[in-house]
This record gives structure tokens, C-alpha cells and sequence, in this order.
């Protein structure tokens, strides 16, 4: 795969008028907002600016339903999509209830997850040291196969091996910094981000995206990279780098959250100067 010649700009290229004209912050989790599986202080503190400035907040992660149940209801985000793209979860808080919207019916998700069960065994034969994620048993609509997170790390290889896997029982497939998840439909992270956007907050998401900034890492945030004009990703974003073909706008200097926290304090700067 040849490595794009689109150059990553440092983030004091971006214009002022830009960051003061951002209506919504989207995100990636792993290793986007946390450091090595940790949330550091700076980034949560960063969140809370972020909201507090006035700004929407959203999630867009591979991770279950059953983190995103707790995001949702803890967090001060105004919404988040899981399972890349298989639902969003938001809290009414008029209501002070949570609120779920699934593409597939309860009935489509579980006959979804017998299929891919056999995928799952064929994996785990195939592919010597992978594992079932840890947090399977929390999901509703995919299968996460753990590269790297409690597994010692496998290599490039094995990554592809077991994508070529999901592939030839027609199953979709994306690779994150610590997971390959695969799923049946063609749902993805940008899809439910436009009918969040659209359902939630009332925006035609082609019609205004470059008041949209999406910040991320990895292969599997390649769609919003290449979709948005305005998109950040972190240090550790370089490690993927040669395997992708639409890469982010901007980069931090610093890794995981610490680079979303240097991402939120310059925007934060930027439009109150």
C-alpha cells in the first residue's frame, strides 16, 4: 500500500475563524482519549472545558454497549455512538433517562451474533495468540478479537489473517489500536455520526461539516479522517501511518490523551483570544 503525500500540519495551522466557528466535537476512545488503557486527568479536565465552553461532545468508539451505557449516563458528553456505528446511546436529561437507537431490531442482532460466533472459533484455531476481547460479553451487535490489549502483541500478520477471516464469511471488519472488530451490515462510525447529528441535534451533517472536528488514531478512523475537512489524531496516529490511504489534518505532538488534551487546551485558547 503506498503512504499518502497529504502532509500532517501541527496544530497552530489551524485557522482561528475555523476553531470559532466549531459547533461539535467527535472522538475516538482508545488511545485517542486514554493513555496505555488509562484516562488521564488532563483529558477528562480537557472534556469538561470542552463542555463548559459550550461545545457538543460526542463518542465514536469500537467499545460495547455496556461502556457506552455508563458514558452516556456519567460523562459530560451529549451523546455516543458504539460498536462502530451499530447505535447511539444518549441521556435525556429532562427525562433522566437513557436513551438507545439500534440500526438492527433485538431479533437481527442475535441471529447477527450466532454467524458470528463460528467466525469467532474459526479465528481462534487459525490465529495462535489472539483472544476474545475482554469486553465481548458487553456488546450487542459485534465481535472484538483482541491483538494487543491483554494479548501479548501480534504482529501485522496475524492482524491481516484475521481480517481475511472476517472477510470470507461476508462480514465487515475494521482494525483499531487494540482490536479487529468485525460485524454483518454496512453500518460504520460516519453513518450513525450523520444520523446522530441529524436525529439529535437537528443538522444536516454534508450541509455543515466544517463546524465538525473529528479527532481520532487509528485505520478504523480513516472514514471521518477523509469525510471532514477538520480532523485531528494524535501522536500514536504515526504508527498506522503506511497502512492508510486518508489521513487526518492536523496532529498533536504528544500521544493518547495527552494529545487530545494539547488538541482541547488550543482550541480553548483560540477561540477565547
Amino acid at each position: 500500500m503506498s503512504t499518502p503525500t497529504k502532509t500532517l500540519l501541527p496544530l497552530e495551522n489551524m485557522p482561528v475563524a475555523t476553531l470559532r466557528s466549531l459547533h461539535t466535537i467527535l472522538f475516538d476512545l482508545d488511545d485517542t482519549f486514554t493513555s496505555q488503557g488509562k484516562i488521564p486527568s488532563s483529558s477528562f479536565e480537557a472534556l469538561w472545558e470542552l463542555k463548559e465552553s459550550g461545545l457538543r461532545l460526542v463518542v465514536v468508539t469500537g467499545r460495547p454497549a455496556g461502556w457506552c451505557d455508563h458514558i452516556a449516563r456519567m460523562w459530560p458528553v451529549d451523546g455516543v455512538i458504539g460498536e462502530n456505528g451499530a447505535f447511539y446511546f444518549w441521556f435525556d436529561e429532562k427525562e433522566r433517562k437513557l436513551k438507545k437507537r439500534f440500526l438492527d431490531s433485538h431479533s437481527v442482532r442475535a441471529e447477527k451474533r450466532q454467524r458470528l460466533e463460528a467466525i469467532r472459533d474459526e479465528i481462534l484455531i487459525t490465529v495462535p495468540g489472539c483472544s476474545v476481547a475482554s469486553d465481548q460479553r458487553y456488546r450487542e451487535a459485534d465481535l472484538a478479537i483482541d491483538y494487543c490489549e491483554d494479548v501479548p502483541p501480534l504482529n501485522d500478520r496475524a492482524v491481516r489473517k484475521i481480517c481475511h477471516i472476517f472477510a470470507s464469511h461476508g462480514a465487515t471488519c475494521k482494525v483499531s489500536s487494540i482490536h479487529v472488530n468485525g460485524w454483518f451490515g454496512a453500518y460504520n462510525k460516519l453513518d450513525m455520526a450523520r444520523l446522530f447529528i441529524a436525529e439529535r441535534l437537528g443538522m444536516d451533517l454534508d450541509e455543515t461539516r466544517e463546524r465538525f472536528v473529528y479527532c481520532g488514531d487509528s485505520l478504523n478512523d480513516e472514514p471521518m479522517f477523509a469525510y471532514f475537512p477538520i480532523s485531528v489524531a494524535v501522536q500514536n496516529v504515526m504508527r498506522f501511518i503506511g497502512q492508510m490511504q486518508s489521513l487526518p489534518t492536523y496532529l498533536t505532538s504528544q500521544k493518547g490523551g495527552e494529545g487530545f488534551a494539547e488538541f482541547a487546551r488550543h482550541l480553548l485558547s483560540r477561540r477565547n483570544s
